[in-house]
């Protein structure tokens, strides 16, 4: 007997060890139950939200890719699973032994097999005891035992993207728990598939008929900047219509099945934007993992300009940054990685990072941490030989100048766009004044991009993007790309600059909460010239 006692309390001492090395950082129940409460209270009498936890995706054969939860879903419950279904009712419900209620997370189930090839999951009890939750059920009985939708005045939803598979081993999974959903509320995929289309439908029926041709003319232009409008019939139909006889009738039939429709109860449009102003202003806590992840991602640069030699690749600068990220306990990188050099950091989205030496080319580096959720954004550009050219330098200060300038508008109450506006009329007067191109007002495309996004729980997070307020935090992020064979002088060619920060609006001013990373050409070349822990990080020679 006493054998087993003491077996017993080794046992859970065990556990309490495990337990505390696992990290304890992340956001609290309170605040996302918090979260429920202010979308429940932007809701309508008589409406229920529903809100879809992301599915696990197939890289290759049996290997999946590893999991991340949709972003919503985890702001609204801070559950880390997939196959999970937040159901949040206006109004509260009565379960059949009378106890009330106004949300419901359905889980997974506990499976011990499942859990010991993969993971602990929390289960029903797991979801009550550490997410706050007091209504939970399994994702079975989601499927087993729906709710009757039909029966409020709107349901709110989010945009299905349907980019998950049946595996049909899983009753509970993402495939069964939304096909589900879809019966039981009378979805209409044509229409609430995508809610800019529907938008537009809208638009042709109510079109005046002396300018149907007009609208057509608009719509065609339209193709190029929204693609998905080429694949809906509707519009296609339209634009292609020969007269307006046939706009006329096409017109009508748009009417009737608009009328059809409206009876839904269905709203793709209210939970987005309602999140999306949510999201857009962090709250204490929210600063604390973001401002975390910001510092981790300005140390990585620090320690790569300390490392970075012309002899090394893309891949192994990469490798660095990443390296840091994991000392410090960040899960993931917030993106896939930017390490590229001189030509190819004109590239915006340059991903395959495969340039076996860097040379004396300019390195552009756009990275973030993601830690415990929250992603940073920061992206530094330096020469590889620790020392700018000429050319090299002009391009640069340009870039740094026009950051500074977008970084001192952001306050609160001016509009979204006034670092934009800042940075490019800095950058459109600096490429002529350098010969680049022929006036400021000489169209051309070495400033392609927008200057600022919101980032938090996405590296582009949601916002309504109309106005800064006092805890929001954004990137400010010019560049110049001068690919090569661009019409300039060829000393400019292969010449890539991006500078980028993270910006906490606050009421005293803008502060750069990536100050850590050396943003100057001189602290540049300063913090270059100091000795890298990783100097004497040697492996053996690999055939």
């Amino acid at each position: 007997m006493l054998k087993r006692l003491l077996l017993a309390c080794f046992l859970l001492n065990i556990c309490v060890v495990v337990s505390a090395q696992t990290p304890t950082d992340y956001l609290s129940a309170d605040f996302h139950k918090e979260r429920r409460a202010i979308l429940r209270s932007k809701m309508s009498k008589n409406a229920v939200a529903v809100v879809f936890a992301n599915p696990t995706r197939n890289r290759a054969n049996d290997v999946d890719y590893v999991f991340h939860q949709d972003p919503n879903f985890y702001y609204l419950t801070g559950f880390r699973e997939p196959n999970a279904v937040l159901v949040l009712f206006f109004e509260n419900q009565k379960d059949a032994e009378g106890n009330s209620y106004n949300e419901i997370l359905y889980v997974p189930k506990k499976d011990p097999r499942f859990e010991m090839w993969n993971g602990k999951r929390l289960g029903v009890e797991g979801v009550k005891k550490e997410l706050g939750f007091k209504m939970a059920k399994t994702s079975e009985e989601f499927v087993t035992d729906p709710i009757n939708f039909k029966s409020f005045n709107k349901v709110n939803i989010l945009k299905f993207n349907d980019d998950y598979r049946n595996s049909e081993r899983d009753k509970g999974e993402i495939y069964d728990l939304v096909k589900v959903f879809k019966k039981q509320s009378g979805y209409n995929d044509s229409v609430l598939k995508d809610p800019n289309i529907a938008y537009i439908h809208k638009a042709i029926a109510n079109v005046p008929d002396a300018k149907l041709e007009e609208v057509a003319k608009e719509l065609s232009k339209s193709l190029e900047s929204y693609p998905e409008y080429k694949k809906d019939p509707i519009i296609k139909e339209y634009i292609s219509a020969t007269d307006d006889g046939l706009r006329r009738e096409l017109k009508q039939k748009i009417k009737i099945k608009l009328q059809k429709n409206s009876e839904s109860n269905i709203d793709v449009k209210f939970l987005s934007t309602a999140l999306a102003e949510m999201r857009e202003v962090k709250t204490p806590e929210e600063l604390k993992l973001l401002t975390k992840a910001i510092r981790i991602s300005a140390i990585g640069q620090v320690e790569v300009m300390k490392a970075m030699k012309p002899h090394m690749s893309e891949t192994e600068i990469q490798g660095v940054h990443e390296f840091v990220y994991k000392k410090y306990g960040a899960e993931y990188e917030g993106y896939p990685s930017i390490v590229g050099a001189g030509n190819n950091g004109c590239v915006l989205h340059y991903i395959e990072n495969n340039k076996t030496k860097l040379g004396n080319e300019l390195v552009l580096m756009d990275l973030g941490a993601e830690y415990r959720g929250y992603t940073a954004d920061v992206t530094r550009t330096i020469p590889a030989n620790g020392k700018f050219s000429p050319e090299q330098k002009a391009i640069y200060e340009l870039v740094l100048k026009a950051q500074d300038a977008g970084i001192k508008v952001c306050k609160p109450g001016n509009k979204f766009w006034k670092p934009g506006e800042a940075t490019k009329q800095i950058i459109n007067e600096g490429l002529a004044a350098l010969g680049i191109i022929s006036t400021p007002s000489a169209k051309h495309t070495y400033f392609p991009h927008g200057t600022s996004h919101h980032i938090g729980l996405d590296v582009h997070d949601p916002g309504t993007y109309r106005e800064f307020k006092e805890n929001m935090v954004i990137t400010v992020e010019p560049g110049i790309y001068i690919p090569e064979g661009s019409p300039c002088d060829k000393k400019w060619w292969g010449i890539a600059v991006r500078i980028e920060d993270d910006i906490l609006i606050t009421k005293n001013g803008p502060v750069n909460l990536s100050a850590e990373a050396p943003r100057t050409v001189e602290n540049i070349e300063k913090m270059m010239a100091k000795k890298s822990v990783l100097n004497d990080f040697l492996l053996p020679e690999l055939d």
